[in-house]
């Protein structure tokens, strides 16, 4: 087996986790963690849930694309919110992300309790090549 650790930043390193790792046999498949909407220097958002879930989209296409992976090939995606109602409501924007990436993906969709500092929505994605 061989694996491939994929950061595009330093600041998930103190919180004890990777962004996304690839194993590889005959094929390859990239897991990633949960996406949220945390910027570049590890601080998170306190918006409204469209940006918040427009800043998760660009954070998860940042790791697959750092990965060296299409998004066409996510072929799971799960997605966590604190706010199901306020998600829905948003949902065109996810839609026409996975539209005009050509995904289809397997999806399981959980309302939980409360997210890492009190974010709204987080996506956690498998993608293969």
């Amino acid at each position: 087996m061989e694996k491939k650790i994929i950061n595009p930043w330093t600041w998930q390193d103190a919180r004890s986790y990777v962004q996304s790792v690839e194993v590889k046999h005959v094929e390859s498949t990239l897991y990633v963690s949960g996406q949220t909407a945390i910027d570049e220097h590890g601080i998170s958002s306190d918006e409204h849930m469209r940006v918040q879930l427009q800043k998760t989209l660009e954070n998860l296409e940042k790791v697959i694309r750092e990965a060296d992976f299409e998004l066409k090939n996510i072929v799971r995606l799960n997605i966590y919110t604190t706010d199901s109602a306020a998600l829905f409501e948003n949902f065109d924007l996810f839609q026409e992300w996975i539209n005009r990436n050509q995904i289809k993906q397997t999806s399981t969709v959980l309302e939980v309790q409360q997210l890492f500092e009190n974010l709204k929505v987080e996506l956690e994605a498998t993608v293969v090549k």
